[in-house]
């Protein structure tokens, strides 16, 4: 029996719309319901009491982050998270299985759970079902979170039908470690975008003795359309005394959508992330409060809103606020973006209620859609399609959530960077993991050899910046004179990414230097004190591949190989590996498939899996030579369980194998001193 008492009181003709109650240990929650997103016990930019007076029924919090800080025997000297935070309402925790899998640091995957170092202080944890649910009653929230196995969206079907399986058992092994404790726990129906998995992860948990049904694998890598198809493919197959919630969205787009299709609980990021780059949510669309053309406007940021910030502020202030940096700006803006949340979801159910829901969804899809409309003409013109910036064969990406920008080549429809924002993505996958801060400390005066790093695949210089500022800050940090060397070089033969990003900066953090900006005129750039040199080959990389100095690090992030494959055989890999010589070159790459890595063994690399980062669980590291001694010595090189795996894949050979070739080839990989002794 559900520890919950669900209530389904309404739902709407002509939709799957729905409004329903239920009660939690801390309060009532009434459905559909926004959950502000409370990661470390907190929501940016707000206190308890405005939070309570915006009407915020429940707020989420995150299992992995607290258990690293302040760790659990804070919430048990407290008696819980309610206690600690000063909140008397209901919380739902997270599992932290998003978490395990988008570290900045290795973690080890088994069918026990993950295993990982910690971001604070480097120690060393373990989170199982068993565990995360421990930690979960000992902060008390009112709803717990299954540990699931989180894939990208756009898995390929195996690897869902594995995660699926796995998401499964541990959903079994929560519920045990649940037993009778009075908190609610809801499981996850995984599956990513296949159709056939979905159904069948919806069918195995709803026969489980669970208090609620959440939808995860969603809003990470799929389109809007996909993200609407299988929610309502999900939702129609969830038992009706249940509330059901869509994990980690959205928009108000986003939710106004799944509510359409029958969800009743939504967590999002995206309030608070937005008001902190100035954006702000209104019943005539969205607003960038940067914009030059608000600096005199009088008028409050919603005439139809009654929060505080627009009964007391005009745009004119909060435009000043924000150029300024001021984090006045972020917390007025903070406080209306999560109003219109809960107005939102007000609205919404009121026209369930009132049996009006049908209509109401087909006015306000076109409002949420408006985009910056400071001064609607009386007769507006038809609506024209909005064009994104272009220049050759690639224009300017946003992100779903449309809180970064990206680049998309459009002849293969390639976006760079497509979940995670580029600056995110470079410091995640290249510069932490390749210990860049630690490898730039100078070790004694004498040490003035430059630390070369190769920028393979410029694109719109994210990996590059993310290295230069990496530099720039432990030379405030450390002073100059402790600072090695670095010259980056980076090969590049289509300048357009970068040309075109650098043309709209505003929408690219990154790019607000002049670095890329002088790179661009002069193909060189220095900076003052003579320590930071950043270089460009424009051209076909092969061509300037010997010319170049041997590097330390590789940052490889040409296109794919489905698009870019000439970049991606044995014999530029085999190059790459004999310019380095006796320099010991690790090469990092985000691509963790089967033929680039066997590819990578072939041309004599020591291959093994990097971080997780964006939609992928794991990347590519590959060393030319290994060094026990080293410092950056490999904890996890590809060993007999990738041999197996290898062994069964279907790209198990490179293309340019032929079938003659293939027990050849095969005897090579065998024989690689990687896997000696195996």
């Amino acid at each position: 029996m559900s520890r919950l008492a669900f209530q389904l009181e309404k739902t709407a003709p002509g939709t799957r719309a729905r409004a329903a109650r239920f009660q939690t240990l801390h309060g009532e929650m009434r459905t559909p319901v926004f959950m502000p997103v409370g990661t470390q016990a907190t929501v940016k930019n707000m206190n308890a009491d405005g939070l309570r007076a915006l009407g915020t029924q429940c707020l989420l919090a995150n299992t992995f982050h607290l258990l690293l800080r302040p760790g659990p025997e804070v919430f048990k000297k407290f008696g819980g998270i309610h206690r600690f935070m000063d909140w008397d309402r209901p919380v739902l925790t997270d599992s932290g299985g998003f978490q395990i899998f988008s570290l900045p640091k290795d973690r080890v995957m088994t069918e026990e759970g993950a295993e990982f170092r910690s971001y604070v202080d480097g120690s060393l944890h373990h989170l199982s079902p068993e565990s995360s649910i421990g930690m979960q009653r000992t902060i008390g929230s009112d709803i717990m979170m299954v540990l699931d196995q989180c894939i990208p969206s756009t898995a390929d079907h195996a690897t869902a039908l594995a995660a699926m399986n796995l998401t499964h058992r541990w959903a079994e092994r929560s519920l045990r470690a649940r037993g009778e404790s009075p908190q609610a726990l809801f499981g996850i129906v995984q599956g990513a975008c296949h159709r056939d998995l979905r159904l069948r992860s919806a069918e195995y948990l709803r026969n489980l003795p669970f208090d609620g049904l959440a939808i995860g694998g969603l809003a990470v890598g799929e389109t809007d359309a996909q993200r609407y198809e299988f929610t309502g493919i999900v939702t129609a197959e969830l038992p009706e005394n249940l509330p059901r919630y869509l994990m980690g969205v959205g928009t108000p787009i986003d939710i106004l959508e799944a509510v359409h299709r029958g969800v009743d609980m939504f967590d999002c990021i995206i309030p608070g992330q937005l008001a902190q780059r100035g954006t702000a949510f209104t019943s005539h669309g969205k607003i960038h409060c940067r914009r030059a053309v608000y600096k005199l406007a009088d008028e409050p940021l919603d005439a139809r809103c009654d929060c505080s910030t627009c009964r007391s502020h005009s745009r004119a202030y909060i435009h000043h606020l924000i150029k300024s940096d001021e984090t006045l700006g972020w917390q007025l803006l903070a406080h209306h973006n999560i109003a219109f949340y809960h107005r939102l979801m007000a609205e919404m159910r009121a026209a369930i209620f009132d049996g009006t829901f049908a209509a109401y969804y087909e006015i306000k899809r076109h409002e949420l859609d408006r985009d910056d409309e400071a001064n609607p003409p009386v007769h507006p013109a038809p609506a024209r399609p909005r064009t994104n910036p272009t220049l050759g064969d690639y224009d300017i990406h946003r992100s779903h959530c449309g809180t970064f920008s990206s680049i998309r080549q459009l002849s293969s429809g390639e976006v760079m960077h497509s979940v995670s924002a580029p600056e995110v993505e470079a410091n995640r996958l290249y510069i932490t993991q390749s210990r860049l801060s630690e490898r730039l400390r100078r070790r004694t005066p004498d040490d003035t050899e430059p630390l070369v790093i190769w920028d393979v695949g410029l694109g719109a210089a994210s990996n590059a910046m993310a290295a230069l500022r990496c530099a720039e800050q432990q030379a405030t940090a450390l002073g100059a004179d402790a600072l090695r060397p670095l010259h980056i070089v980076s090969f590049e033969c289509d300048l357009d990414p970068l040309t075109l990003a650098a043309r709209y900066a505003s929408a690219f953090p990154h790019l607000r230097h002049p670095a890329p900006h002088v790179l661009l005129r002069e193909k060189r750039w220095v900076n003052s004190a003579g320590q930071i040199e950043w270089t460009l080959h424009h051209g076909d990389f092969l061509a300037h591949l010997e010319g170049s100095p041997a590097p330390d690090l590789i940052f490889y992030d040409p296109f794919s190989a489905k698009t870019d494959t000439g970049l991606w055989t044995a014999e530029v890999f085999g190059r790459i590996h004999r310019h380095a010589g006796e320099r010991p070159s690790e090469l990092y790459t985000y691509s963790a498939a089967t033929s680039v890595r066997v590819t990578l063994l072939r041309a004599g690399f020591f291959v093994g899996e990097g971080v997780g980062t964006g939609p992928k669980a794991t990347t590519t590291v590959a060393f030319s030579r290994i060094d026990p001694a080293a410092e950056c010595h490999p904890a996890r090189l590809l060993g007999a369980e990738w041999l197996g795996r290898w062994s069964r894949s279907h790209s198990k050979y490179p293309p340019d194998v032929t079938a003659e070739a293939r027990p050849a080839f095969e005897q090579q990989i065998a024989a690689h001193p990687q896997f000696a002794g195996l």
